[in-house]
């Protein structure tokens, strides 16, 4: 029996530790590289930035190869924005519906403050509070300097995003007083309950607690935040989203699917989609949420674009809609 227990630990434990070897960040010489050097010398001289300071910070940052296997094809293309079973399992399941309803009672008073305030349905904002934190319960907890730092400067298929925003978090920092050493967010470098990467947080910023602070980490903040984002946006209260649909067969393949691009409905009704609700706009976006076993097909309004429009994909705008759509 002893043996038996030593050949499990001796066959198993290697495993975990191997499968977990790209946690914690680990030191690397970012100084080493010129792109970097020319970095510094950009902050220092079009941002004004002391080049001690730039150095020094640069000296601090290091490599997250778990967030740099996410972008170079270690994940499949596309699953940082995560695919439609994740969501539904994670998202929309009862315990997260649940809470999101406890959240919009919690908060109506500030939810219907920036309702009015900036023409939006607070349904909606719930939505993305859900989707982005779990109404602020999870912020993340990778480093945002090693994140970030990793993105800007090895190879991956964002890499000039990231770079522009790794300027951003030094111009953020420098704002708020903010520690860069210390800021904590996802792995892509997005921070607090709506999950702002640092140019969205220094943009859409929002004081609608009124403390004199713009807090991403504030609920109330947030909540100020999000309503900004989809005014700005061109929301329209209390028009439509989406439609659920029905077609033949399960998977659908006869139009193109995107939230990118809109397609006249007398094309989309030709091919096989019959709403099942009233859609009373001229063209449509055709969604695509697929399941293990059958699609999903929505028609999307003007509307949906601005939700995907903070994250540009389908499910998140749709897991966005049914939550709104659970707490009405």
């Amino acid at each position: 029996m002893q043996f038996f227990k030593l050949f499990l630990l001796i066959t198993f434990i290697p495993a975990i530790l191997l499968s977990n070897d790209d946690r914690p960040p680990v030191k690397y010489n970012y100084m080493a590289k010129k792109e970097v050097h020319k970095f510094v010398t950009m902050m220092v001289n079009k941002y004004h930035f002391k080049r001690s300071y730039m150095v020094s910070v640069m000296n601090m940052a290091k490599l997250d190869r778990d967030t740099l296997a996410r972008y170079t094809g270690k994940y499949k293309v596309g699953s940082t924005n995560g695919p439609w079973e994740r969501y539904k399992a994670h998202v929309l399941d009862e315990e997260s519906l649940r809470k999101a309803k406890k959240f919009k009672k919690q908060y109506y008073k500030t939810l219907q403050r920036a309702g009015r305030t900036y023409k939006v349905d607070i349904d909606y904002i719930v939505g993305f509070m859900g989707v982005e934190s779990k109404f602020g319960e999870y912020t993340g907890d990778y480093n945002v300097l090693d994140s970030l730092a990793t993105l800007a400067f090895h190879p991956n298929r964002m890499k000039k995003f990231f770079k522009a925003e790794f300027k951003h978090l030094f111009l953020l920092s420098r704002e708020k007083g903010y520690k860069i050493t210390q800021l904590e967010g996802s792995f892509a470098g997005a921070m607090g309950c709506v999950q702002q990467v640092p140019s969205m947080a220094r943009k859409h910023k929002a004081d609608f607690n009124k403390d004199g602070i713009t807090d991403p980490w504030d609920i109330e903040d947030c909540i100020g935040s999000i309503a900004k984002f989809m005014h700005k946006n061109k929301w329209k209260k209390g028009a439509l989203v989406a439609v659920p649909t029905k077609f033949k067969g399960k998977r659908y393949k006869r139009l193109k699917t995107t939230h990118r691009r809109t397609q006249p409905m007398s094309s989309i009704l030709k091919h096989g989609i019959k709403p099942l609700g009233k859609f009373n706009e001229s063209k449509a976006y055709l969604l695509k949420n697929r399941n293990t076993t059958h699609d999903d097909i929505w028609l999307g309004a003007k509307n949906f674009r601005v939700l995907t429009r903070y994250n540009n994909s389908t499910s998140y705008g749709m897991a966005i809609h049914l939550i709104a759509e659970s707490v009405k």
